[in-house]
């Protein structure tokens, strides 16, 4: 896969991981991952091909297909997403984090320990389905700035992910951020292909 991973909590208790894939095995496809207040976990999706591969890899309480739209003019430092009822928008500075391509031993014993100590974060994992999954971080940036609501009523401020949100084996950064990222997947032996 190959693809960005944004997320940003805001004042309201909502937090947000959307993931843009411009490479993945159902295409090129965007999901919201939206942890709301109350610690429901809901993915909204463009598609059922979409639905069925991210809750094929991840846990939700609540799956919803709905219309996506996504403002042209796309730019590596800026997300900006229509989702059914949510409309988000997320600005990063500068990429601060720039590294090249490397085999997955290397993320699994060499990065897992260091991004779990800087950022929280797991590099490589078993998801609660049983795909193992590797992810390889190319840049990533702060959010500086970010909105968001939801029917039109505006969460408030950004704010970092907390609580956690409870996707998956790991969390994203404690920090709003946008991940230029590179996962693999490897999907446990018998399961049905993606």
């Amino acid at each position: 896969m190959v693809g960005t991973i944004s997320s940003c909590g805001f004042e309201s208790g909502d937090r947000f991981v959307v993931g843009r894939w411009d490479r993945s095995p159902v295409g090129r496809t965007i999901d919201v991952m939206w942890a709301q207040p109350d610690g429901r976990r809901v993915l909204l999706a463009p598609d059922h091909r979409t639905a069925d591969f991210v809750t094929a890899v991840y846990g939700f309480d609540d799956v919803r297909v709905v219309p996506f739209e996504e403002p042209s003019g796309r730019e590596p430092s800026e997300l900006r997403v229509v989702a059914g009822p949510v409309a988000l928008r997320f600005v990063g500075g500068r990429p601060w984090l720039l590294l090249p391509p490397r085999p997955r031993w290397f993320t699994r014993r060499v990065e897992a320990p260091i991004a779990a100590a800087l950022l929280g974060v797991h590099t490589w994992g078993v998801s609660p389905t049983g795909v193992q999954e590797w992810y390889q971080a190319r840049s990533m940036r702060f959010v500086r700035t970010a909105t968001a609501s939801i029917d039109g009523r505006d969460l408030g401020a950004r704010r970092p992910l907390d609580p956690a949100c409870g996707f998956g084996f790991s969390e994203a950064p404690r920090w709003p951020t946008i991940v230029a990222v590179r996962p693999t997947l490897e999907r446990p032996p018998g399961a049905p292909a993606w």
